[in-house]
C-alpha cells in the first residue's frame, strides 16, 4: 500500500476530516460519538487528530482546559484537488469522458444534463 504524501489524506484522515467539517471545534471524545459503530477507540482518534495537525490541516483553541479541534482547511480544497486526481486516473484528464462514462452507466439522467448544460450557458454569459 502507498503511504499518503503531505498534501493526501489517508482513509482514516478523510473520515475524520468529513466529521471536523461537520461538527468541529469539538472535543475528541465527543468526535468519537460521531463515528458509525464499530466506534474507533479515543487514542486512535486522538492519533489521527494529530497527524492531522502535523500536516497542518487541522488545529485546536483550548477551552476551559478542554482542547477543541476544528478544520484548518475548507472542505473544498480537497474536494477540487480530489477530483481532478480522479479525472486524470480514470478519464485520462478528461471531464467529458467522465460524463460519459455517467451516461453509459445510467448514472445522469437526459433532464440533469439539460440543467449542467444550462448551468454552462449561464457561466458564459
Amino acid at each position: 500500500m502507498r503511504k499518503a504524501s503531505k498534501d493526501q489524506l489517508t482513509a482514516k484522515e478523510e473520515e475524520l476530516m468529513q466529521l471536523l467539517w461537520e461538527h468541529g471545534p469539538i472535543q475528541i471524545s465527543r468526535l468519537v460519538e460521531f463515528y458509525p459503530d464499530p466506534k474507533p477507540h479515543f487514542n486512535t482518534v486522538s492519533t489521527v487528530v494529530r497527524r492531522l495537525e502535523g500536516k497542518g490541516y487541522v488545529d485546536h483553541n483550548e477551552v476551559a482546559g478542554a482542547f477543541h479541534y476544528y478544520a484548518t482547511v475548507p472542505k473544498e480544497h480537497f474536494r477540487n484537488r480530489s477530483f481532478g486526481a480522479f479525472i486524470k486516473n480514470y478519464f485520462g484528464g478528461s471531464y467529458f469522458g467522465a460524463v460519459s462514462a455517467l451516461v453509459e452507466e445510467e448514472k445522469i439522467s437526459a433532464d440533469e444534463l439539460k440543467e449542467l448544460l444550462k448551468l454552462i450557458e449561464q457561466k458564459g454569459k
